[in-house]
């Protein structure tokens, strides 16, 4: 849909521009062919019917009706001068005939012409050696689709006295990418040569290879093994080259039962026995230079290491065939985009190896075509908004060639070399690789080779470093005098696969001595190699059998196959010193063995570090902050015990009895105590061991908690107690004035104990021990290989933070309740608890400083001084205010006042009658007031009753006045009359009324002015003629 409207836009703008510019571009709609018809791509049947002329490089495909195939060009493209491809060869749909009339068993068939068999097409039979044709030699195909005579046969001549020849299909990439069928091919051909020349291997069989040129393309090598597998003779092994093509031709070839025997493909994907389950090769994996790097880290013991890879060609062991589940001639293209993506399998088995060794990848890093961002990734990166360092020391480096002088000049300039710094690589870059003038790097020839000084490099062997004679009873060095007598003198730099040619040398070798030990078994099974075909299994499994225990000397080194096919050899390891690269080991894969010169050399005194050396240091609270707030702290006791000593020793003192002198004396102790956990507070490891850690932890929890429920519940106590008695009805507010102090102690008590379970229950279950919290390693200012890691202990649990959020929960609402009835009881006065104000005012301060402080030292928890400050002069700030507004206006009255043994001495002799006689008084004049003011409300609703009839009687008499002066005009107007003070009078049994300017007596405005200074209260003094009332 996308892309139909993408050609519509293109053809809609095409026909603009040709309507606007009056010239013709593109090309015309052209005829199918007959019995076929055109794929226009992109296009609806509408926009085909509207559309003349089809832009350029618009395609078009020919299709065919019914099962008729397309000879000739398939797909036409429009070029620029108007005409389409391929207009000289025409396309035909015709009929095809049975395609297997085109393979011939023990034979050979030539179609001509050459393509797919269809109408016209004749085929010409011819047996192999040994082997007698019954039957036409030719057949053609009719117009029907059928071929116009039976297909022959190729019977085996009883007569035969020659060798039986086995046919290697092979693929040798003499060009492309990578073409290393250049010398491959040539050491192939000495391998046969000595292999049919020998009388001890295969002496009844000739080995044949019939090889083509694949170009290292999938594309190419899929028609070719078309052309291998349905065409005569049968192949009783295939040979490729070159992973990507290697990759198709293992995964087919399980469908035709054949051996696949590589000489040149190192890509990991490859060992993958589910995938590929008759695949060998005599090239390594390129994963066989991981266990040669994870040896070189253990020995130099390093645990950490760097990766950095391009993101580009071979190496993955993802299949889109598999995965699609596509069939072959759609699964080449996409093989290709497959061996496309990265080193990543190389990397995947690197991972794997070391953190089985217990060796760490701390940075991964990859591109596709510029390392710059890459590299400096590897020194430093952005991570939450904050720039951290990376620290890559060890660094393994998995690209090619060309993006290896990218990334060295980024290196380079990003200063990532040096004596701390070694840097792995592959071995097969040419030894003057950065040396190379290269355009697409800004880096002198001198840079670079500062900067790639040290290195290491792993090379697989692939020529036996040892003389000793194989198999083929040649020397490496002599198998290489006649490879080069064989090339003809050709430069092996310039020479294609001249690395890889003794694998291929051994590739024929392994096969040979593989097929000649299968001859006995296949005997006795009553067998043969020839009986071979590609639905034979059993040969196919003693073939395989064969291969998986191959184990000979070769030109190559010892050539043996690990359980997935693949070729076990030693690694070369090189340094580069001075310029130059210089042997500094070998490793022997197959028994473990690392063979060590010795000579290995270090720009420091010895192998670098895996990483910068992190010192651990703890953080401790500042000393001067902790001796400063603990002697506000220590003060803040003694003040408590002033004020404690104090509210003890003037107990029976009446001022000091009504303020419940025993809840401030423990309002004194949880003071005393919450200043208390100060100390603790400040006690980190720098003053105990972290064994004796969780102790202090308990201390602070109990004191601050304990101190908290002792100092606020009986001040809460308090404040609770005025709410209840001076905010209910009156009925109940009587029978509650009677203060029972065992309530209020119970109260605190109450609190307390709620206090006391909760901590109990919060440590048995989950008890306090300490946590290390790490902070952002830090760099000193000396020596730049080393970081400072800060660690700070702390006082936790498992689920801390439930906790915490019970018991904040708990005291927040109490804290709340509090305010709320300090606020309702601010405006009381009663002589039972005569400084709830006082109470209230210390309520406040500690509700908010606690509310503040809560939640702003779990916010700096992480700054241990911040944290410590602000807690601990909270804890001061409250427990001082709650002392000075309780204690010192006590201490003022008492002495200003001077009611100290007086007052204590009356109060001891009268006992207690004194206060109860007072609180009877109290009580009964309530009870008069509120008489009086009933009695005043019934007088003032009779004035009101008074003045309305008064206002009434003096309308009346102004309405009769004007009758009378209509009738006697003459007569003098009367003075308007006075106001008659007897008229003002009160009825009867009222007393009479006061002047206007007198006012209600205070008596009764408010009740509380009843009790008199001198404390003698009579009843005469509320005589009803103090009752003043009001007339106008």
């Amino acid at each position: 849909m996308a892309l139909s409207v993408i050609l519509s836009l293109l053809l809609g703008s095409f026909s603009l521009a040709v309507a606007s510019r009056n010239t013709t571009a593109g090309c015309a709609i052209i005829r199918p062919p007959r019995d076929g018809g055109i794929r226009y791509r992109g296009l609806t049947q509408e926009q085909i019917r509207s559309v003349q002329v089809l832009p350029v490089d618009y395609e078009i495909e020919y299709i065919c009706r019914g099962n008729r195939v397309i000879v000739g060009p398939k797909v036409r493209k429009c070029l620029p001068d108007g005409t389409w491809t391929d207009l000289n060869q025409r396309s035909k749909c015709l009929l095809p005939c049975a395609r297997v009339w085109t393979s011939l068993e023990n034979g050979r068939v030539t179609v001509h012409p050459p393509g797919p068999a269809v109408e016209g097409t004749i085929l010409h039979y011819s047996c192999l050696e040994g082997f007698i044709l019954v039957g036409r030699n030719s057949t053609h195909c009719t117009k029907l689709g059928k071929w116009d005579s039976p297909k022959p046969v190729c019977h085996f001549d009883r007569h035969y006295t020659g060798k039986k020849k086995l046919y290697i299909g092979a693929l040798f990439p003499m060009s492309g990418g990578w073409p290393g069928g250049q010398a491959c091919l040539p050491a192939a051909q000495m391998a046969l040569d000595l292999v049919n020349k020998r009388t001890d291997i295969l002496p009844d069989y000739e080995l044949e290879l019939i090889y083509y040129d694949s170009m290292c393309d999938p594309g190419e090598a899929t028609k070719l093994l078309y052309d291998l597998l349905y065409t005569e003779p049968i192949k009783i092994v295939l040979m490729p080259g070159c992973s990507s093509v290697s990759t198709l031709v293992a995964e087919a070839a399980r469908m035709w039962n054949l051996i696949v025997l590589s000489y040149g493909s190192s890509s990991p994907a490859l060992s993958n026995r589910q995938r590929f389950p008759t695949f060998f090769r005599t090239h390594p994996s390129a994963t066989l230079h991981n266990p040669t790097r994870v040896q070189l880290f253990q020995k130099w013991k390093w645990t950490k290491i760097a990766t950095i890879q391009q993101t580009t060609e071979v190496f993955t062991s993802m299949s889109p065939c598999s995965l699609l589940s596509l069939p072959l001639f759609l699964c080449s293209p996409l093989i290709s985009f497959s061996l496309s993506l990265s080193f990543s399998q190389t990397l995947d088995d690197l991972e794997q190896r070391v953190k089985e060794a217990g060796i760490e990848i701390s940075v991964r890093q990859s591109f596709l075509t510029d390392p710059a961002v890459a590299v400096k990734n590897l020194k430093r990166r952005w991570e939450r908004k904050f720039l951290q360092r990376q620290d890559a020391r060890i660094i393994v480096g998995l690209f090619y060639e060309t993006e290896a002088r990218k990334v060295f000049c980024e290196v380079y300039k990003e200063k990532l070399y040096g004596k701390k710094y070694v840097w792995f690589l592959i071995g097969w870059y040419a030894d003057n690789w950065f040396k190379i003038k290269d355009p697409s790097i800004n880096c002198t020839v001198e840079q670079m080779t500062e900067a790639v000084e040290g290195h290491v490099t792993t090379e697989i062997v692939m020529l036996n470093p040892e003389t000793v004679r194989g198999a083929s009873n040649l020397t490496s060095q002599e198998f290489l005098a006649q490879l080069m007598s064989k090339l003809g003198g050709k430069n092996p730099e310039e020479t294609g696969g001249f690395q890889e040619a003794p694998l291929a040398y051994d590739a024929i070798w392994a096969l040979a001595l593989a097929l000649n030990k299968t001859v006995g078994p296949l005997k006795a099974k009553g067998r043969r190699l020839e009986d071979f075909n590609y639905n034979n299994k059993d040969i196919t499994a003693e073939i395989y059998r064969a291969l998986n225990t191959s184990s000979f000397e070769g030109v190559s080194g010892h050539v043996v196959f690990d359980a997935q096919g693949s070729r076990m050899a030693w690694t070369l390891i090189e340094q580069l010193q001075g310029g130059s690269y210089k042997k500094i080991g070998y490793y022997d894969m197959t028994k473990g063995n690392l063979s060590w010169y010795g000579n290995d050399r270090w720009i420091g005194s010895g192998p670098p570090a895996d990483q910068t050396v992190v010192i651990q240091k703890f953080r401790y609270l500042s000393q001067k902050l902790f001796v400063s707030v603990s002697v506000f702290a220590g003060l803040g006791i003694l003040m408590g015990i002033i004020c404690l000593t104090f509210n003890i020793y003037n107990s029976n003192v009446r001022y000091i009895q009504n303020s419940q002198p025993y809840l401030n004396n423990m309002t004194a102790v949880g003071c005393m105590m919450a200043l208390a956990a100060v100390f603790p507070l400040g006690i980190d490891g720098l003053h105990v061991r972290n064994s004796q850690f969780p102790v202090v932890c308990q201390f602070r929890l109990w004191l601050l908690g304990l101190g908290f429920s002792l100092a606020y519940g009986s001040m809460f106590t308090k404040i609770w107690w005025v709410h209840t008695v001076f905010t209910k009805k009156d009925e109940k507010k009587d029978k509650r004035k009677h203060l029972e102090p065992w309530k209020l102690y119970a109260t605190v008590g109450v609190l307390l104990v709620i206090d006391i379970l909760s901590l109990m229950i919060w440590q048995i279950v989950d008890p306090l021990h300490i946590t290390v919290e790490k902070f952002t390693k830090e760099a000193p200012k000396g020596d730049v290989d080393q970081l400072i890691e800060p660690l700070l202990q702390h006082c936790s649990s498992e689920k801390m933070n439930t906790w915490l959020g019970v018991v904040y929960g708990y005291k927040g609402l109490l804290l709340l309740l509090g305010i709320f009835l300090a606020y309702e009881t601010k405006s009381v006065s009663t002589e039972k608890i005569n400084d709830h104000r006082a109470v209230g005012m210390a309520i406040y301060n500690v509700s908010v400083l606690c509310m503040i402080t809560a939640p702003v030292t779990m916010i700096l928890s992480s700054k241990q001084d911040a944290s410590f400050a602000f807690a601990s002069l909270a804890i001061i700030f409250s427990v001082y205010i709650t002392l000075v507004v309780l204690f010192v206006p006590k201490m003022r009255r008492l002495i200003t006042r001077g009611e100290w043994q007086s007052d204590q001495q009356e109060t001891m002799k009268t006992g207690s009658s004194t206060n109860n006689n007072d609180e009877e008084k109290s009580r009964q004049l309530e009870r008069e007031n509120k008489e009086l003011q009933k009695i005043i409300q019934e007088k003032e609703e009779r004035v009101s009753e008074l003045r309305n009839q008064l206002s009434e009687r003096q309308a009346l008499r102004s309405r009769k006045r004007p009758t009378s002066s209509n009738q006697n005009h003459s007569s003098p107007s009367l003075p308007t009359p006075q106001n008659d003070p007897k008229s003002l009078l009160p009825p009867p049994g009222y007393p009479l009324p006061a002047s206007d300017n007198h006012s209600l007596p205070p008596t009764f405005s408010n009740s509380s002015t009843l009790y008199q200074p001198d404390g003698k209260i009579n009843r005469n003094n509320c005589h009803a003629g103090r009752l003043q009332l009001l007339y106008k």
